[in-house]
């Protein structure tokens, strides 16, 4: 099957995590992603295990389903052999400065001289109108300024602590797939490109406060932000009388159906502090407690067998080891083993998503460093003569003597 996006070519000059992990699931969705990077490569192509230098595990988890092109855009020539793979492309993604493009000659107004049609789209630190606009800006940095840190020492942490996951970078990705989809839709409807900046600190504000802003809400407050419920420092994996289990009892339903499996029917109606959604929000505390102590009475087997018999929602409590022996992620067979040209035999996350017709996934491998500088070039009505020359004087990468295999 083709993938919903069969057709679109994007120049993606992103490194690092954020700008990498969002072009991989347009090359999973069928985008032509072709991965310009500078003579030094991609900073994480060195990070993580790996058995070959260049191809970290990280690198490979948000590379695929991408062509590499080496290009030094600092040389007159390299910048040259970019704009003319721009004039065919329908997007320019890039995760450096605003600053720093205008400095390489690639602004919007230059790159959209030389293709009108267009989207730029750009996922930085910050929105280009206030006075931060030229911070840099990475995932524990905006975390720290969006609160995040401070929300987990409020929630129990003995300090302030980043979450151990890059979750402003994974966060961002998804949010500029979902922008550069809704420009192309634009741009079928109109004919007109557009230059997108997808600034990262007023993106996750807003997430954050979609849950938090609370009293904050009102002109004048009524309360102090936080939604209490997530900063308790009692909600945590229940601990069981031999591990621990997942467990979110949220509406009336499932109090009722909880107390009900655990003898104690009726008992919640009778306790004016959690007699309803509002309450028990304010009692969040004293509930959980409660709760806690009860979790502790029978082992995380039997809370499993008994919630899931009364319908509510649980999960085992899972490790980076134990996850891939869950069976439901088995049966949907998100983990895959592939045989990578270099690598060897590598696990690869799948495409979580099911699609009736146009499923993404992967089309390829993540690239050596310049592994297709010569074919993209080719493609882009360069001779094997001219693109000699450019790799003499360090503008590309390759063997010319073996640029005649790559030729179309």
């Amino acid at each position: 099957m083709s993938g919903p996006l069969e057709g679109v070519r994007i120049i993606d000059m992103t490194t690092v995590l954020m700008g990498p992990y969002a072009s991989q699931m347009l090359g999973d969705m069928g985008a032509d992603v072709i991965k310009v990077e500078s003579p030094q490569g991609d900073l994480v192509r060195d990070l993580g295990p790996m058995r070959h230098k260049h191809m970290g595990a990280l690198f490979l988890h948000v590379n695929r389903s991408k062509r590499a092109i080496m290009l030094d855009v600092k040389q007159p020539e390299g910048r040259e052999a970019l704009l003319r793979l721009i004039a065919d492309a329908d997007v320019l993604l890039y995760n450096i400065r605003p600053q720093s493009m205008d400095r390489l000659g690639l602004s919007y107004e230059t790159v959209a001289a030389v293709n009108p049609r267009i989207l730029y789209v750009g996922t930085f630190g910050f929105g280009q109108e206030g006075p931060y606009a030229a911070k840099p800006a990475f995932d524990d940095l905006i975390q720290g300024a969006i609160g995040l840190p401070s929300l987990i020492q409020q929630a129990g942490s003995d300090v302030p602590r980043y979450v151990p996951a890059n979750i402003v970078d994974r966060t961002m990705g998804v949010f500029a797939v979902s922008s550069l989809c809704a420009a192309l839709y634009h741009r079928e409807k109109t004919g007109r490109g557009q230059r997108i900046d997808i600034p990262m600190f007023e993106t996750m504000v807003s997430h954050l406060l979609g849950d938090h802003i609370g009293g904050a809400t009102y002109d004048p407050p009524l309360g102090a932000p936080g939604y209490a419920r997530l900063l308790t420092p009692e909600r945590r994996p229940y601990k069981t009388s031999d591990g621990y289990v997942c467990a979110v009892i949220y509406n009336n339903k499932q109090w009722a159906s909880f107390y009900k499996a655990i003898g104690r029917e009726g008992e919640i109606d009778n306790d004016p502090r959690f007699k309803d959604l509002d309450t028990r929000n304010s009692h969040i505390d004293e509930l959980q407690r409660m709760v806690s102590e009860i979790f502790l009475e029978r082992t995380t087997k039997e809370w499993l067998e008994l919630l899931e018999k009364v319908d509510v929602p649980c999960m085992p409590l899972h490790t980076l080891t134990s996850i891939f022996d869950d069976p439901h992620l088995k049966a949907v067979d998100l983990f895959q083993w592939e045989d990578h040209p270099t690598e060897g035999r590598i696990r690869r996350v799948g495409v979580p998503t099911k699609w009736s017709d146009s499923q993404p996934e992967p089309r390829s491998s993540a690239p050596e460093f310049g592994q297709h500088s010569i074919e993209v070039l080719r493609e882009a009505g360069y001779s094997l003569e001219e693109i000699d020359a450019l790799i003499q004087k360090g503008v590309t990468c390759g063997v010319a003597n073996d640029t005649a295999k790559h030729a179309s």
